[in-house]
């Protein structure tokens, strides 16, 4: 069905299964500290926020919140934080805009999970749509699918979903962990389609230019870059890249298999796409009460990855009810890296 790099089964077995955690952890906001706009009433959870550190370090997170527990249909919001709130553990409240939500047959029973990059001076966010089909018993295709929007100014507008042409889009259950990199092989999309004989691939995909009306943008060429390890049940995309010393970082997330917890691990890839390390172990767990429980109990999701002085500052769900966000020190992280590369 896809292509496997022939680097795939390698990369997995220099991964074991233990952490050494090192994860600095900065602060935590909860649902009840952040009030909607033009919006009845708070959410009752927020998690999993995409992060984008503008200019004068103003930090933009944008959490997936829910108001109501019927059916969990997600919305993402817009929050605006100064830098020094997240090193002062602040327990500031804050305003937040509804930016995307359920607006058509392909996101309407959620707008999930965004990841937040930028193209060409824009910033864009790609999230995973709940389509028509996520409850329906009787389709099994599509039934989750990522969709990408473009900020212009001060408003969002969704421009393009992303979808395998036919017959192959028949065999995609659900495509999710979606974000988008402009590199010198073309526009390339990141993401973790879950096919019909239940696997899930950590994928690579070239994907069509899009204009502003929207519309599909076809996922070709799919390549699987690595494969989950031995112990664990599936691995996904977490951060989009920054770039360190001409190469490509990104954080990713495991499921073990045992524990069933969301772990935390890293990569670097060059300008190619190929990967040239890969922690040895994870990098951050479960560990504080926040992330240990909530309503998904033993989760760290990263989502959002920005470098500040000589630190990566992640922002990452809790335990599916709480937005984290913690750093890394640069210099350590990539130590550990350059100590497990593929020869």
């Amino acid at each position: 069905m896809f292509v496997f790099d022939e680097n795939v089964g390698i990369v997995s077995e220099m991964r074991e299964n233990y952490t050494i955690d090192i994860a600095k952890r900065l602060t935590v906001i909860t649902a009840d500290r952040i009030h909607l706009r033009r919006f009845p009433v708070s959410p009752v959870t927020a998690f999993n926020p995409a992060m984008y550190i503008g200019d004068e370090c103003e930090v933009f997170l944008y959490p997936r919140i829910v108001v109501g527990y019927y059916v969990y249909a997600s919305a993402i919001a817009e929050i605006r934080m100064c830098l020094e709130d997240i090193y002062l553990d602040s327990t500031n409240h804050y305003s937040a805009n509804l930016i995307l939500y359920p607006s058509n047959r392909f996101d309407i029973w959620g707008v999930e999970d965004p990841r937040a990059f930028v193209i060409d001076d824009q910033l864009y966010i790609t999230y995973c749509g709940r389509t028509v089909a996520y409850f329906d018993p009787h389709v099994r295709v599509e039934r989750t699918l990522p969709i990408t929007a473009v900020k212009d100014k001060h408003t969002w507008k969704k421009v393009t979903i992303h979808r395998f042409p036919y017959p192959l889009r028949n065999a995609i259950v659900s495509d999710k962990d979606a974000f988008l990199l402009k590199t010198k092989k073309g526009l390339k999309l990141f993401h973790r389609p879950h096919t019909r004989e239940e696997r899930f691939y950590l994928a690579i995909s070239d994907v069509e230019l899009f204009d502003e009306d929207f519309g599909e943008s076809m996922i070709e060429n799919t390549t699987v870059v690595m494969t989950e390890a031995s112990f664990e049940e599936k691995i996904g995309w977490g951060t989009p890249p920054v770039e360190v010393d001409g190469e490509y970082l990104f954080l990713l997330h495991g499921l073990e298999r045992e524990s069933k917890a969301y772990k935390v691990f890293a990569l670097t890839m060059n300008k190619d796409l190929e990967i040239t390390a890969v922690t040895p172990h994870y990098i951050m767990e479960p560990r504080e009460v926040y992330e240990i429980y909530g309503d998904r109990p033993f989760v760290v999701f990263p989502c959002g990855a920005s470098i500040v002085d000589d630190n990566l500052i992640v922002s990452y769900g809790c335990a599916d009810f709480a937005v984290g966000i913690c750093e890394f020190d640069l210099t350590e992280l990539m130590s550990i890296l350059d100590d497990n590369r593929i020869e």
